[in-house]
């Protein structure tokens, strides 16, 4: 059931990552187009750093999901393992500490922010667009703790997940030159 939490939870990820990437892009290419016709939207720089903000946080949580963040696998790796266990459940404890002081804080921004309208969209209140903070806090913490016990699995039996893809890859391209020579030799 975690596993197709998980897999349902990076496909949903996925998509909302690629779709803003998409309208980030129509939204960009339409504000060129219009500039080089000699106009320009009023809204375009506050509306782009609105979407480049929301890919940011939904992508984070994707790489959290994937567990793709920058880590330290190799030291946490020499250590023993009761110090491997306790390092890993700290470092846990450290980052989701973090993700629940920015999801309360991002909260009270949204207090804070209460009436407030975008500059160049004055329908639009900044609490949706800055909904972001909270949400996306929230969304790494769900995703941390379902990619917990897959990592907890390979950490503590010494898999390093940064290792165990670049010894993949290595694989796949030696199998890809051997079958390559073997083309050649025929």
């Amino acid at each position: 059931m975690l596993a197709a939490a998980r897999q349902s939870l990076e496909w949903l990820l996925e998509w909302v990552v690629i779709i803003l990437m998409i309208l980030l892009t129509v939204v960009v290419i339409a504000a060129v187009l219009v500039r080089l016709a000699g106009d320009s939207f009023s809204w375009y720089d506050e509306v782009a750093a609105i979407q480049l903000s929301w890919i940011t946080y939904y992508g984070a949580a994707l790489a959290a999901l994937k567990r793709r963040h920058i880590g330290f696998d190799s030291v946490l790796l020499s250590l023993s393992l009761p110090l491997r266990k306790l390092a890993l459940v700290a470092a846990e404890v450290i980052v989701i500490g973090f993700f629940v002081l920015m999801a309360w804080t991002g909260m009270l921004v949204l207090e804070v922010l209460e009436g407030d309208r975008l500059v160049s969209l004055t329908w639009m209140p900044v609490q949706i667009t800055q909904s972001i903070i909270p949400i996306g806090a929230v969304l790494f913490i769900v995703c941390e703790l379902l990619s917990l016990p897959d990592y907890w699995r390979k950490t503590v039996s010494g898999i390093s997940l940064e290792h165990a893809e670049i010894e993949e890859e290595v694989e796949q391209e030696m199998q890809n030159a051997q079958a390559q020579d073997k083309a050649e030799d025929r």
